[in-house]
Parts: C-alpha cells; structure tokens; sequence
C-alpha cells in the first residue's frame, strides 16, 4: 500500500547514532589467514577493511548501546522518554532472551517495550517500516531503531568466501512524529522463502538442533552461495527501488541520495546505474567497515549525516538471507 493513499500520522528521523569497534581487520590481514590478496578482495567486494569487536564478553548488546551513546549524545535524548526499542540483528546476544529489551534496560529506556527483528541484511529497512507505522498509529511518540550485528561471532576465518566480507557494528536512528510533512514516505518489500539455503546458518534451530557432528562440521558459521546471492541480489535490489521511484514521480535528478545496503560495491554500482544516479548520490562506506548486515544503513546515516538538509530525498534498498528485500523512500527532516 502507498502510504500516501491514507491520511496517516507522519514518523521522521530526528536523530542518529553510529559506532565500529576500534579493531581494524584490513585485506593484508586476511591475506595472513586465507588464500586471498588485497587485489582480489578489492575488485570483488570493494572492501579495505573491516572493524572487529574482540574483547571478550562484548557482544551485538555492546554496538547497539555505544551506538545509541552517541545518538543521545547529539540529540540530548532523556532516555525515559522512549516507547521502544528494536534491535534488527541477526547475531543476538544470547537465544530466547530479546537483545532489545537488554539495551532498552541498560540505557533507562525504563518506560519502552522492546523487541528483536530478524531480516538479515535486510533487517534494519524492514525496521524502520516497524517503526514509522508504530508512530503512525498515533500511539507511540519516540522509537529507536537500532541495527547491530556481531558478524565476527559467526564468521568461519578459514573460509575465504565469507571471511573477507563482514564486520561488526551498530547504528541507531530515533523516529518522532512529524513537525513538518517531512519522513516516511513510502515503502516496497518482498520475500522469497525458497532461496532461504543460499545465505544461512544451517544449524542452531529446529530444523537442525544443536549437536556434536553439528559443531565439528562447521554448521553454526554463515554460509553463502556467492554467485545465486549476487545474481539475485543485483536484480532486485534495482527493480524494487526503481519501483518506489516510478510510485513517487522520481528520478536520478530528483533523488538527492541512494542509501544502499553495503553488501558489495558491485551490486551498489549495478543498482545506481539502473537508477540512472550520479555516483556522488550514492552513499557508501563499505570500503572501511564492509558488511555489517543490519548495521549497514544507520552507519551511512550516521557518517553522511553532516550532508543532508532538510527536504532531501534519499531512497533506500536492501537485499538479504531469507531472501528478504526492498526499498523505500524517506524525505529528511532536519
């Protein structure tokens, strides 16, 4: 539905908050560990380096809460004040027990529900939807969306197809009613369950419990199937956000910003290049923090925000396991 076609209450982005661990793990590193070279990684992924959060006893909780640290920082946020908290992640800290509701009582959110939201890469997009429609239901007045995720915990560093691609991080946005018709605007999502075995972990649920073979295999590290998640992933990352484009009369002179999911510069390319996008409106950092999955979008919120004026156009798009994926458009508020 094209939220335009009812008369909803508007849910903008009033604040932002990002954090990477200060662990860099760079191509030469990886060239240390896997048969693997800075050219190789480069020219495939786009990625540098990546940040790894290695002290022990730090988990996704630890990104998201420095990551809302420092949204409370910029927008002198009384935590008290906040009627949720979603955490999108798919690396939580314990099973069963909701991360969110962890950080909502660590940073005295102590008036919030709070609640996980598990979409893979597309986790954080699918969120802010969650978010903007709570608003929109005239109920809640301030939702913090965080996405986090601790990719170095199921990560297998003997294995050069995934090793090379993720790094842990967190960001954080705070959704507040609208004060000047400016926020969520619309949004176009999709999902395709058949394909769920191409980006997994394979054990750990109920499809495949937890035992010792289960271990010794390798079977609770993610696995991807590079070539038929990046065939799909280029295809529809692009139709969905020229979707939401052609729904609102937009074009590559209209956008101010793409703000993609940072997966690999290639599919990036690909989508803006659909999209008809000078490259200088395509947001990416994933030359420096590669794919933190759920924390991909806040963490370019975060690093462009100094950029973005009041009234600007960004279109979103996210492509992840499950498969999960879509784009949407946001008009920034501030």
């Amino acid at each position: 539905m094209n939220l335009k076609d009812k008369k909803l209450l508007k849910a903008a982005i009033t604040a932002v908050g990002g954090y990477v661990p200060d662990t860099i793990l760079s191509n030469e590193d990886l060239e240390k560990m896997v048969d693997t070279n800075d050219a190789w990684i480069t020219s495939r992924t786009g990625i540098k380096e990546r940040r790894i959060l290695k002290e022990p006893g730090k988990a996704t909780s630890y990104l998201a809460i420095q990551a809302v640290n420092d949204l409370i920082s910029k927008k002198n946020l009384d935590t008290s004040t906040i009627d949720l908290v979603i955490v999108a992640t798919i690396t939580p800290d314990i099973h069963v027990a909701a991360t969110a509701a962890y950080v909502a009582s660590t940073i005295g959110a102590v008036n919030a529900f709070a609640y996980d939201l598990n979409a893979a890469c597309s986790g954080f997009l699918y969120g802010m939807s969650t978010a903007a429609s709570h608003i929109s239901s005239g109920r809640y007045k301030k939702i913090l969306l965080i996405g986090a995720d601790k990719m170095s915990s199921i990560v297998d560093y003997t294995d050069r197809d995934t090793c090379i691609i993720f790094g842990d991080g967190g960001g954080a946005v705070l959704f507040e009613p609208s004060t000047n018709d400016y926020g969520w605007e619309d949004e176009y999502f999709r999902s395709n369950g058949t394909e769920r075995m191409s980006l997994r972990i394979k054990a750990g649920g109920s499809l495949h419990p937890t035992t010792k073979d289960s271990f010794a295999q390798g079977d609770h590290n993610i696995y991807q199937d590079g070539k038929a998640v990046f065939k799909y992933a280029v295809s529809e990352m692009a139709n969905a956000a020229e979707e939401i484009m052609k729904r609102n009369a937009l074009d590559g002179n209209t956008i101010d910003y793409l703000v993609p999911h940072q997966a690999n510069k290639r599919i990036v390319d690909a989508t803006s290049k659909r999209l008809n996008l000078n490259q200088e409106k395509v947001l990416m950092n994933i030359e420096r923090y590669g794919n933190t999955t759920a924390a991909t979008l806040p963490l370019l919120l975060n690093d462009y925000e100094s950029k973005f004026k009041k009234g600007d156009k960004l279109i979103f798009a996210a492509f992840g396991g499950g498969f999960t994926w879509g784009a949407a458009h946001l008009t920034w508020a501030y």
